[in-house]
């Protein structure tokens, strides 16, 4: 069973990238984030093509802003649209969603940005994560948490610390954070079968940040024992984010009880980025939405 979990940046104008490659690499779960659509224009919009495609499909969004979803071809089950007592900004933002799908209780997140540390964003997003990491306690013990958590776990997972000094995705309250949620009996399924690996998940659009490789590792596949233990592969597909019409974020993928065909995944390390000189290089904007 394949599961993805891929931050298109407005599912609209993603349409032409996403259906050639939902049909190149044939997920079986797809969690999307930051669809940027009400619940009846993401189905007016992909419906007819996503049937046609054996996915039943759930969103939870808003116009303008916002959104997850989840697709599936193994099932699409009780489905739980945001977070029991989840904070707004001001009213409660479309950000979670989960179902069961094929045994597995599957959540797509997507966590506030923060803006600025200290800011009322900032703490929106530490209490954002605090519903999370309750809403996760209560999940079955087949379970995956996957999205774009706006947090880079350690130093190891952007292209240079420095250059995010002072900035929200590094700093010790968001990794605290998502180290409890991780408490809680998930692993980090990418850094479990790739300790060592500087592989990244967002690039920004500007500065040919993408050719240089100089990117963050935000989009995280997390999942109880009983997932962990099927993990085949995990890698990201970087195809996806080169190109015109590309999200900023590339999909990472999880390959449970079968390898993948080919050299991708299990076989060939994915690529690492190279060591950067700190301090060299200043980000041309604040860090991703």
């Amino acid at each position: 069973m394949r599961v993805v979990t891929w931050n298109v940046n407005s599912v609209k104008q993603r349409v032409p990238r996403l259906l050639p490659w939902l049909d190149q690499r044939r997920p079986d779960i797809v969690c999307l984030q930051e669809t940027k659509l009400p619940d009846d224009a993401f189905a007016e919009l992909l419906g007819d093509d996503l049937r046609a495609r054996d996915y039943e499909f759930v969103s939870h969004g808003e116009a303008r802003w916002n959104g997850v979803a989840i697709m599936s071809k193994v099932g699409l089950d009780d489905v739980a649209a945001g977070l029991e007592g989840e904070p707004g900004f001001p009213k409660a933002e479309a950000r979670a969603i989960a179902a069961t799908c094929g045994g597995i209780r599957v959540r797509s997140v997507y966590v506030p940005n923060g803006r600025v540390p200290d800011s009322e964003h900032y703490e929106y997003k530490l209490s954002w994560l605090t519903a999370l990491r309750e809403a996760v306690e209560a999940d079955p013990d087949s379970a995956m948490t996957c999205g774009d958590m706006n947090i880079a776990p350690t130093d190891n997972d952007v292209f240079d610390p420095d250059a995010y000094i002072g900035q929200t995705h590094v700093t010790p309250p968001e990794r605290v954070a998502l180290t409890r949620l991780e408490a809680t009996g998930l692993h980090d399924l990418f850094r479990e079968h790739w300790p060592d690996e500087r592989v990244f998940t967002y690039w920004d659009y500007r500065a040919g940040m993408f050719q240089k490789n100089l990117g963050m590792r935000i989009d995280l596949a997390l999942a109880t024992d009983p997932v962990a233990k099927r993990v085949q592969a995990v890698w990201v597909d970087r195809h996806a984010r080169k190109g015109a019409g590309a999200s900023d974020h590339a999909p990472l993928i999880i390959d449970l009880d079968d390898a993948p065909d080919g050299d991708i995944g299990p076989v060939i390390p994915p690529p690492s980025a190279p060591p950067h000189k700190r301090g060299s290089f200043r980000l041309p904007q604040a860090p991703p939405a």
